[in-house]
């Protein structure tokens, strides 16, 4: 049994974030498909974290990821 949600983000460069529920939503607003990230949250917090505390881990989550030497 999988012990997370994803979901769809982008992170602007004033470092803060913008969340989708799928891909689909997205382009349905107008994003661009390329610029979106897909996120694993946990269970947990999606169940039971504000939004806030899921837009911080998000942002985290990116930082991790794109300073993550290659």
């Amino acid at each position: 049994m999988d012990d997370s949600t994803s979901l769809c983000a982008i992170k602007h460069a004033d470092g803060s974030v913008s969340l989708y529920v799928d891909e689909a939503y997205a382009i349905d607003r107008g994003v661009d498909p390329t610029r979106l990230a897909k996120v694993p949250i946990p269970r947990e917090l999606y169940a039971s974290g504000t939004i806030q505390q899921i837009r911080e881990y998000v942002a985290n989550y990116l930082d991790e990821r794109e300073n993550k030497p290659t």
